[in-house]
């Protein structure tokens, strides 16, 4: 069974480096490490999945992968899916808030030590996902912007390492930042359409809630004016 990965996985699975132990947390029907091995990138895997119906048809896929000496589909909470003794490099974590993930991360903090790189989709409050990499000394060494059925992705590559991060940079990203690309560009000004929708519909005396959105929004109208 040859998996065809979604565009949005498709994405995460270039940032996975070969020759990975990966843990992919929230695996869902197990695709991406399943494409993975496919491909010859990783050596093994562990799917971790909470839910039971998600994890009784990731094992389904694995098996019927002829995967179940390579991949090992765990019911398991976030990182408690994994042990020292697993010798995981690398975690994905797609698919879900920003809060939730540097949720994730934060309970399993201390298994973090030996992975070598996480690669994170965020599907919202990637501002608060950046702050949380950069209090718990990670740093973003890649991120792009990618859109599929009508909806932006950011994905973030960490890697240890210390960063500090302006709140400009926190809010877009900062290799996002850097190059600027029309995704980034659509991505701001569909934010900036609905922040000037939300202004709009502020009364007038509310002035503390519409200076809010104001201030919003002039910051993206300065990054994506100034967009190189």
């Amino acid at each position: 069974m040859e998996i065809q990965l979604s565009k949005r996985l498709a994405e995460v699975a270039k940032f996975v480096p070969k020759d990975a132990v990966l843990l992919d947390v929230g695996s869902d029907h197990a695709y991406l490490p399943i494409a993975l091995l496919e491909q010859n990138v990783i050596n093994r895997a562990i799917a971790g999945e909470v839910v039971e119906g998600p994890y009784q048809s990731a094992i389904k896929n694995v098996q019927s992968s002829n995967l179940s000496d390579k991949i090992e589909v765990r019911l398991a909470n976030g990182l408690a899916a994994f042990e020292s003794s697993d010798q995981v490099t690398t975690i994905t974590i797609c698919g879900m808030g920003g809060r939730l993930i540097s949720d994730i991360l934060e309970e399993g903090k201390e298994k973090l030590r030996a992975i070598e790189r996480l690669i994170l989709q965020p599907n919202n409050r990637e501002d608060d996902l950046r702050h949380w990499l950069q209090e718990n000394d990670f740093q973003i060494v890649s991120e792009i912007i990618m859109t599929e059925n009508n909806k932006y992705y950011e994905i973030i590559v960490a890697e240890h390492g210390s960063m500090t991060l302006t709140s400009r940079e926190l809010r877009f990203g900062p290799h996002l930042l850097k190059e600027k690309t029309t995704i980034f560009k659509q991505k701001w000004q569909r934010e900036w359409d609905k922040l000037a929708y939300a202004h709009s519909s502020v009364p007038e005396d509310k002035k503390i809630e519409r200076e809010i959105l104001m201030t919003k929004m002039k910051e993206i109208k300065e990054v994506i004016e100034n967009a190189s």
